[in-house]
Protein backbone atom coordinates (compact mmCIF):
# COMPACT_ATOMS: atom_id res chain seq x y z
CA UNK A 1 0.00 0.00 0.00
CA UNK A 2 1.54 3.16 -0.72
CA UNK A 3 1.38 6.56 1.04
CA UNK A 4 -1.64 8.15 -0.68
CA UNK A 5 -3.85 4.58 -0.14
CA UNK A 6 -5.18 5.38 3.15
CA UNK A 7 -8.68 3.01 2.80
CA UNK A 8 -7.80 0.36 4.87
CA UNK A 9 -9.71 -3.05 5.79
CA UNK A 10 -12.76 -2.68 7.72
CA UNK A 11 -11.79 -4.11 10.88
CA UNK A 12 -8.40 -2.42 11.04
CA UNK A 13 -7.05 -1.81 14.11
CA UNK A 14 -3.16 -1.25 13.95
CA UNK A 15 -0.74 -0.80 11.51
CA UNK A 16 2.51 -1.30 10.91
CA UNK A 17 4.34 1.72 8.59
CA UNK A 18 7.38 1.42 7.07
CA UNK A 19 10.09 4.27 6.22
CA UNK A 20 9.35 3.30 2.64
CA UNK A 21 5.48 3.86 2.63
CA UNK A 22 5.11 0.20 2.77
CA UNK A 23 1.86 -0.47 5.30
CA UNK A 24 0.80 -3.68 7.15
CA UNK A 25 -3.03 -4.47 8.45
CA UNK A 26 -3.77 -6.06 11.50
CA UNK A 27 -5.34 -6.24 14.84
CA UNK A 28 -4.12 -3.32 17.71
CA UNK A 29 -3.10 -4.95 21.19
CA UNK A 30 -1.11 -3.73 23.54
CA UNK A 31 -1.61 0.48 24.61
CA UNK A 32 -2.96 2.52 22.04
CA UNK A 33 -0.94 4.75 20.37
CA UNK A 34 2.09 4.60 18.13
CA UNK A 35 5.93 3.68 18.67
CA UNK A 36 9.08 4.50 16.48
CA UNK A 37 11.78 2.58 15.80
CA UNK A 38 14.00 0.02 14.32
CA UNK A 39 12.15 -3.02 13.05
CA UNK A 40 13.94 -6.53 13.85
CA UNK A 41 12.41 -9.93 14.11
CA UNK A 42 13.43 -12.86 16.68
CA UNK A 43 13.39 -16.88 16.38
CA UNK A 44 12.57 -17.63 19.75
CA UNK A 45 9.82 -20.15 20.60
CA UNK A 46 9.40 -18.78 24.30
CA UNK A 47 10.50 -15.77 26.80
CA UNK A 48 8.79 -13.10 25.21
CA UNK A 49 8.51 -11.62 28.33
CA UNK A 50 12.49 -11.51 28.84
CA UNK A 51 12.95 -10.65 25.39
CA UNK A 52 10.62 -7.79 25.79
CA UNK A 53 12.39 -6.69 29.04
CA UNK A 54 16.08 -6.54 27.45
CA UNK A 55 17.27 -3.26 27.31
CA UNK A 56 19.35 -4.30 24.73
CA UNK A 57 16.16 -3.60 22.43
CA UNK A 58 16.10 0.17 23.47
CA UNK A 59 14.73 1.75 20.36
CA UNK A 60 13.27 -1.03 18.41
CA UNK A 61 10.12 -2.89 17.37
CA UNK A 62 10.43 -7.14 17.51
CA UNK A 63 8.69 -8.90 15.46
CA UNK A 64 8.22 -12.58 16.80
CA UNK A 65 8.19 -15.06 14.71
CA UNK A 66 6.73 -17.77 16.07
CA UNK A 67 2.94 -17.05 15.62
CA UNK A 68 1.61 -17.93 19.40
CA UNK A 69 1.95 -15.73 22.09
CA UNK A 70 0.76 -14.90 25.66
CA UNK A 71 -0.10 -18.42 26.49
CA UNK A 72 1.99 -18.47 29.48
CA UNK A 73 1.12 -14.85 30.87
CA UNK A 74 3.59 -12.70 32.77
CA UNK A 75 4.88 -12.27 36.19
CA UNK A 76 7.17 -10.10 37.87
CA UNK A 77 9.75 -12.42 38.12
CA UNK A 78 11.00 -12.57 34.69
CA UNK A 79 11.26 -8.91 33.62
CA UNK A 80 15.16 -8.76 32.67
CA UNK A 81 15.25 -4.68 32.80
CA UNK A 82 16.82 -3.23 36.51
CA UNK A 83 14.26 -0.92 37.68
CA UNK A 84 10.46 -0.10 36.46
CA UNK A 85 10.79 2.22 33.73
CA UNK A 86 9.48 0.79 30.63
CA UNK A 87 11.39 2.69 28.11
CA UNK A 88 14.55 0.97 28.84
CA UNK A 89 13.38 -1.91 26.81
CA UNK A 90 11.58 -2.62 23.49
CA UNK A 91 9.19 -0.24 22.18
CA UNK A 92 6.91 -2.30 20.24
CA UNK A 93 5.80 -5.75 18.80
CA UNK A 94 4.86 -7.51 16.09
CA UNK A 95 2.88 -11.13 16.46
CA UNK A 96 1.43 -13.64 13.85
CA UNK A 97 -1.88 -14.39 16.00
CA UNK A 98 -4.13 -12.21 18.57
CA UNK A 99 -2.23 -13.05 22.58
CA UNK A 100 -3.84 -15.50 23.69
CA UNK A 101 -5.51 -15.92 27.95
CA UNK A 102 -2.67 -16.74 29.61
CA UNK A 103 -2.19 -20.81 31.14
CA UNK A 104 0.39 -21.39 33.85
CA UNK A 105 0.51 -21.30 37.50
CA UNK A 106 3.32 -18.60 37.51
CA UNK A 107 1.38 -15.73 35.49
CA UNK A 108 -0.19 -13.27 37.63
CA UNK A 109 -1.45 -11.08 34.22
CA UNK A 110 -2.47 -11.70 31.01
CA UNK A 111 -0.01 -10.78 28.18
CA UNK A 112 -1.92 -8.28 26.74
CA UNK A 113 -2.74 -6.32 29.96
CA UNK A 114 0.40 -6.39 30.74
CA UNK A 115 1.93 -4.42 27.27
CA UNK A 116 -0.69 -1.90 28.03
CA UNK A 117 0.61 -1.43 31.87
CA UNK A 118 3.90 -0.73 29.97
CA UNK A 119 3.30 1.57 27.45
CA UNK A 120 3.82 -1.25 24.58
CA UNK A 121 2.07 -0.81 21.09
CA UNK A 122 1.66 -3.83 19.52
CA UNK A 123 -0.09 -5.16 16.39
CA UNK A 124 -1.25 -8.68 15.63
CA UNK A 125 -2.88 -10.41 12.26
CA UNK A 126 0.11 -9.64 10.10
CA UNK A 127 1.98 -11.86 8.15
CA UNK A 128 5.11 -12.02 9.63
CA UNK A 129 6.94 -14.32 7.73
CA UNK A 130 6.77 -11.82 4.84
CA UNK A 131 7.73 -9.63 7.30
CA UNK A 132 10.94 -11.55 7.78
CA UNK A 133 11.65 -12.32 4.46
CA UNK A 134 11.49 -8.67 3.95
CA UNK A 135 14.04 -8.09 6.80
CA UNK A 136 16.33 -10.85 5.89
CA UNK A 137 16.50 -9.46 2.17
CA UNK A 138 16.81 -5.47 2.70
CA UNK A 139 18.10 -5.30 6.74
CA UNK A 140 15.87 -3.62 9.35
CA UNK A 141 13.98 -1.03 8.24
CA UNK A 142 12.46 2.12 10.64
CA UNK A 143 9.10 1.72 11.14
CA UNK A 144 6.08 3.03 13.22
CA UNK A 145 3.61 0.29 14.87
CA UNK A 146 0.54 2.10 15.71
CA UNK A 147 -2.86 1.24 17.57
CA UNK A 148 -6.39 3.14 17.37
CA UNK A 149 -9.40 0.93 18.47
CA UNK A 150 -11.09 3.45 16.45
CA UNK A 151 -9.27 2.31 13.32
CA UNK A 152 -8.06 5.65 12.67
CA UNK A 153 -4.73 6.11 10.82
CA UNK A 154 -2.52 9.00 9.43
CA UNK A 155 -1.06 6.69 7.03
CA UNK A 156 0.99 9.65 5.14
CA UNK A 157 2.23 11.14 9.00
CA UNK A 158 3.06 7.84 9.89
CA UNK A 159 5.65 7.06 6.72
CA UNK A 160 6.80 10.80 6.91
CA UNK A 161 7.72 10.04 10.92
CA UNK A 162 9.22 6.47 10.13
CA UNK A 163 11.72 8.10 7.19
CA UNK A 164 12.21 11.12 9.49
CA UNK A 165 13.76 9.17 12.40
CA UNK A 166 17.77 8.72 11.98
CA UNK A 167 18.11 5.15 13.37
CA UNK A 168 20.76 3.62 15.84
CA UNK A 169 23.96 4.18 14.41
CA UNK A 170 25.51 6.90 16.35
CA UNK A 171 23.40 7.01 18.85
CA UNK A 172 24.57 5.92 22.25
CA UNK A 173 21.99 4.48 24.15
CA UNK A 174 23.85 2.88 26.81
CA UNK A 175 23.43 6.53 29.27
CA UNK A 176 19.69 6.18 29.02
CA UNK A 177 19.76 1.70 30.13
CA UNK A 178 22.69 2.03 33.04
CA UNK A 179 21.47 2.34 36.38
CA UNK A 180 21.68 6.59 38.01
CA UNK A 181 23.76 4.91 40.81
CA UNK A 182 26.00 1.59 42.12
CA UNK A 183 23.96 -0.86 43.61
CA UNK A 184 24.51 -4.88 45.26
CA UNK A 185 22.82 -7.66 43.61
CA UNK A 186 22.70 -10.63 45.49
CA UNK A 187 19.69 -13.25 43.25
CA UNK A 188 21.15 -16.65 42.39
CA UNK A 189 19.13 -18.68 39.19
CA UNK A 190 16.57 -19.67 39.24
CA UNK A 191 15.90 -23.70 40.80
CA UNK A 192 13.10 -26.10 40.55
CA UNK A 193 11.48 -25.85 43.05
CA UNK A 194 12.48 -23.12 45.16
CA UNK A 195 11.93 -20.13 42.49
CA UNK A 196 14.95 -17.23 42.57
CA UNK A 197 16.80 -17.48 46.14
CA UNK A 198 19.53 -15.64 47.62
CA UNK A 199 23.02 -16.05 46.73
CA UNK A 200 25.27 -17.50 49.88
CA UNK A 201 29.18 -17.91 48.66
CA UNK A 202 31.61 -14.84 47.84
CA UNK A 203 34.49 -16.48 46.11
CA UNK A 204 34.90 -13.59 44.30
CA UNK A 205 34.40 -9.71 44.11
CA UNK A 206 32.73 -8.27 40.56
CA UNK A 207 32.43 -5.27 39.16
CA UNK A 208 29.71 -5.22 36.54
CA UNK A 209 29.71 -1.77 34.52
CA UNK A 210 26.11 -1.62 33.51
CA UNK A 211 25.60 -0.67 29.97
CA UNK A 212 21.73 -1.93 30.12
CA UNK A 213 22.51 -5.18 31.73
CA UNK A 214 20.23 -8.41 32.13
CA UNK A 215 19.24 -9.87 35.15
CA UNK A 216 19.94 -13.14 34.74
CA UNK A 217 23.89 -12.06 33.80
CA UNK A 218 23.60 -11.05 37.57
CA UNK A 219 22.26 -13.88 38.76
CA UNK A 220 24.75 -16.04 36.71
CA UNK A 221 27.58 -14.01 38.70
CA UNK A 222 25.78 -14.94 41.99
CA UNK A 223 25.67 -18.88 41.32
CA UNK A 224 29.60 -19.25 40.73
CA UNK A 225 30.40 -17.55 43.83
CA UNK A 226 30.43 -13.52 43.28
CA UNK A 227 29.80 -10.81 45.37
CA UNK A 228 27.97 -8.18 42.31
CA UNK A 229 28.35 -4.95 42.54
CA UNK A 230 26.67 -3.02 39.90
CA UNK A 231 28.18 0.35 38.65
CA UNK A 232 26.90 3.26 36.06
CA UNK A 233 28.18 2.98 32.44
CA UNK A 234 30.58 6.12 33.41
CA UNK A 235 32.28 5.03 36.34
CA UNK A 236 35.97 5.97 35.68
CA UNK A 237 38.44 3.17 35.90
CA UNK A 238 39.84 4.79 39.25
CA UNK A 239 36.58 4.06 41.01
CA UNK A 240 36.32 0.89 39.48
CA UNK A 241 39.53 -0.25 40.61
CA UNK A 242 39.71 1.22 44.23
CA UNK A 243 36.78 -1.31 44.41
CA UNK A 244 39.99 -4.04 44.42
CA UNK A 245 37.16 -6.28 42.40
CA UNK A 246 38.79 -9.77 41.01
CA UNK A 247 36.85 -9.27 38.14
CA UNK A 248 34.72 -7.01 35.77
CA UNK A 249 32.25 -7.81 33.75
CA UNK A 250 31.18 -5.54 30.94
CA UNK A 251 27.62 -5.93 30.46
CA UNK A 252 25.21 -6.14 27.05
CA UNK A 253 23.22 -2.86 26.29
CA UNK A 254 21.40 -0.83 23.27
CA UNK A 255 22.77 1.15 20.72
CA UNK A 256 26.05 1.81 18.49
CA UNK A 257 29.16 0.60 20.77
CA UNK A 258 30.99 3.29 18.84
CA UNK A 259 29.31 5.75 20.39
CA UNK A 260 29.17 4.34 23.33
CA UNK A 261 32.82 3.74 23.07
CA UNK A 262 33.51 7.17 23.10
CA UNK A 263 33.16 7.35 26.97
CA UNK A 264 33.19 3.50 27.85
CA UNK A 265 36.15 2.40 25.71
CA UNK A 266 39.28 4.87 28.03
CA UNK A 267 37.42 3.43 31.12
CA UNK A 268 38.06 -0.09 29.65
CA UNK A 269 41.76 0.44 28.45
CA UNK A 270 42.59 1.04 32.44
CA UNK A 271 40.97 -1.98 33.58
CA UNK A 272 42.89 -4.05 30.85
CA UNK A 273 46.28 -2.77 31.82
CA UNK A 274 45.64 -3.41 35.43
CA UNK A 275 45.70 -7.01 35.17
CA UNK A 276 42.18 -7.47 36.58
CA UNK A 277 40.03 -10.07 34.62
CA UNK A 278 37.55 -9.03 32.23
CA UNK A 279 34.57 -10.60 30.79
CA UNK A 280 32.42 -8.76 28.03
CA UNK A 281 28.55 -9.86 27.09
CA UNK A 282 27.07 -8.73 24.01
CA UNK A 283 27.70 -4.59 23.86
CA UNK A 284 30.29 -5.32 26.05
CA UNK A 285 31.66 -7.62 23.68
CA UNK A 286 31.68 -5.06 20.79
CA UNK A 287 33.09 -2.19 23.23
CA UNK A 288 36.07 -4.41 24.29
CA UNK A 289 36.68 -5.05 20.77
CA UNK A 290 36.98 -1.20 20.16
CA UNK A 291 39.26 -1.05 23.50
CA UNK A 292 41.45 -3.66 22.22
CA UNK A 293 42.01 -1.53 18.38
CA UNK A 294 38.97 -3.22 16.63
CA UNK A 295 36.30 -1.58 14.89
CA UNK A 296 32.63 -2.42 14.68
CA UNK A 297 29.80 -2.43 12.19
CA UNK A 298 26.25 -2.37 11.53
CA UNK A 299 24.56 -5.84 10.73
CA UNK A 300 22.24 -5.97 7.85
CA UNK A 301 19.85 -7.40 10.03
CA UNK A 302 21.43 -8.50 12.88
CA UNK A 303 20.95 -11.66 14.64
CA UNK A 304 17.74 -12.07 17.05
CA UNK A 305 17.14 -15.35 18.66
CA UNK A 306 17.49 -18.59 20.47
CA UNK A 307 18.49 -20.86 17.96
CA UNK A 308 21.63 -19.89 16.74
CA UNK A 309 24.73 -21.93 16.44
CA UNK A 310 28.15 -20.93 17.50
CA UNK A 311 31.27 -22.77 17.17
CA UNK A 312 33.96 -21.85 20.29
CA UNK A 313 37.28 -22.08 18.82
CA UNK A 314 38.84 -23.14 21.90
CA UNK A 315 36.92 -26.58 22.35
CA UNK A 316 35.79 -27.13 18.77
CA UNK A 317 32.27 -27.33 20.11
CA UNK A 318 28.87 -26.36 18.45
CA UNK A 319 26.52 -24.21 20.63
CA UNK A 320 22.91 -23.31 20.30
CA UNK A 321 23.10 -19.94 21.99
CA UNK A 322 20.91 -16.91 22.53
CA UNK A 323 21.78 -13.71 20.51
CA UNK A 324 20.40 -10.19 20.22
CA UNK A 325 22.41 -7.80 18.87
CA UNK A 326 22.65 -5.50 15.10
CA UNK A 327 26.21 -4.42 15.33
CA UNK A 328 29.22 -6.67 15.54
CA UNK A 329 33.08 -6.52 15.36
CA UNK A 330 34.90 -6.61 12.33
CA UNK A 331 36.90 -9.82 12.53
CA UNK A 332 39.51 -8.65 9.93
CA UNK A 333 40.46 -5.29 11.84
CA UNK A 334 41.58 -7.40 15.04
CA UNK A 335 44.65 -7.05 16.48
CA UNK A 336 47.99 -8.74 17.09
CA UNK A 337 47.63 -10.51 20.57
CA UNK A 338 43.45 -10.99 20.31
CA UNK A 339 42.22 -14.28 18.97
CA UNK A 340 38.66 -15.21 17.21
CA UNK A 341 37.43 -17.79 19.84
CA UNK A 342 33.51 -18.00 19.30
CA UNK A 343 32.16 -18.09 15.18
CA UNK A 344 28.94 -17.54 13.97
CA UNK A 345 27.84 -20.81 11.84
CA UNK A 346 24.86 -18.71 10.48
CA UNK A 347 26.98 -16.53 8.80
CA UNK A 348 30.64 -16.43 10.08
CA UNK A 349 30.43 -13.68 11.63
CA UNK A 350 32.67 -12.83 15.15
CA UNK A 351 31.09 -14.09 18.26
CA UNK A 352 34.12 -14.19 20.48
CA UNK A 353 37.19 -12.70 21.50
CA UNK A 354 40.38 -13.29 23.87
CA UNK A 355 43.67 -11.72 24.61
CA UNK A 356 46.50 -13.68 24.32
CA UNK A 357 48.44 -13.89 27.58
CA UNK A 358 45.62 -12.46 29.72
CA UNK A 359 42.16 -13.12 31.51
CA UNK A 360 40.37 -10.61 28.74
CA UNK A 361 38.05 -12.25 26.88
CA UNK A 362 34.24 -12.06 25.57
CA UNK A 363 30.88 -12.98 23.49
CA UNK A 364 28.62 -11.65 21.30
CA UNK A 365 25.70 -14.04 22.36
CA UNK A 366 24.47 -14.38 25.78
CA UNK A 367 25.70 -17.54 27.59
CA UNK A 368 23.12 -16.26 30.53
CA UNK A 369 20.20 -16.92 27.96
CA UNK A 370 16.61 -16.23 29.37
CA UNK A 371 15.63 -16.81 27.23
CA UNK A 372 17.36 -19.74 25.37
CA UNK A 373 19.42 -22.85 25.65
CA UNK A 374 22.20 -23.05 28.62
CA UNK A 375 24.72 -24.13 26.41
CA UNK A 376 27.36 -21.03 27.02
CA UNK A 377 26.71 -20.80 30.63
CA UNK A 378 30.09 -23.01 31.15
CA UNK A 379 31.62 -19.16 30.04
CA UNK A 380 30.76 -17.76 33.52
CA UNK A 381 33.30 -20.53 34.82
CA UNK A 382 35.75 -19.68 32.71
CA UNK A 383 35.73 -16.23 33.63
CA UNK A 384 35.69 -17.35 37.70
CA UNK A 385 38.94 -19.96 36.77
CA UNK A 386 40.49 -16.93 35.39
CA UNK A 387 39.36 -14.81 38.91
CA UNK A 388 40.71 -17.35 40.94
CA UNK A 389 44.24 -17.50 39.45
CA UNK A 390 44.12 -13.92 39.57
CA UNK A 391 43.46 -13.82 43.49
CA UNK A 392 46.30 -15.82 43.75
CA UNK A 393 48.98 -13.61 41.85
CA UNK A 394 51.15 -11.37 44.54
CA UNK A 395 50.35 -8.18 44.79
Amino acid sequence: MTPETNNLLEGCTGVLVLADGTVYQGIGCGAAGDALGEVCFNTAMTGYQEILTDPSYMEQIIAFTFPHVGNVGVNPEDVEQLGDDPKRAAKGAIFRDTPTPPANWRSTLSFNDWLVSRGIVAISGIDTRALTRRIRENGMPHGVVAHDPSGHFDIPALVQKAAAWKGLGGLDLAIDATVAQSAAYSTDLWQWPQGFTQGTKHEFKVVVIDYGVKQNILRALVDIGAEVKIVPAKTSAEDILAQNPDGVLLSNGPGDPAATGDYAVPVIRKIVAAGVPVFGICLGHQMLGLALGATTIKMGQGHHGANHPVKDETTGKVEIVSMNHGFAIDQATLPAGVVETHVSLFDGSNCGIAMTGKPVFSVQHHPEASPGPVDSLYLFERFAENMRVYKKVPA
